[in-house]
């Protein structure tokens, strides 16, 4: 069957928009060519379809970034700072602070940092 390129482009948009789409390969499946027309055609490759996969994605996370800032559960919260929080303070979250140094040579060096320790060393 032969498929003119901006009427599956459309029909993509569509699919996107209505059923909140965030991967590529989710939007062939709403599309009534396979994967090689899809592909062949560049679609994969239409800024379009890309911005559109993108605002959603973001719009998701925003909004569960959101829903755990306003929530009482700690495991929530916590995941949040992590993601919101400097470096230094998630891995103090973390409980130890892992850094592997190589120099060249036939060693590699792991330090690790407990921040658990009384004296905080």
């Amino acid at each position: 069957m032969a498929y003119k390129t901006e009427e599956l482009l459309k029909t993509a948009l569509k699919a996107i928009e209505k059923h909140k789409l965030f991967f590529i390969e989710d939007v062939v499946a709403y599309l009534p060519c396979d994967r090689g027309t899809f592909y062949g055609r560049g679609l994969n490759k239409n800024d379009s379809i890309k911005e559109l996969l993108d605002k959603n994605r973001i719009d998701v996370k925003v909004s569960m970034r959101n829903k755990w800032y306003k929530s009482d559960n700690a495991t929530l919260q916590m995941g949040l700072m992590k993601l919101i929080g400097t470096e230094a303070e998630a891995h103090r979250l973390n409980g130890t602070v892992q850094k592997i140094e190589h120099s060249g040579g036939d060693g590699i060096k792991i330090i690790v940092k407990d921040f658990s320790e009384k004296d905080g060393k």
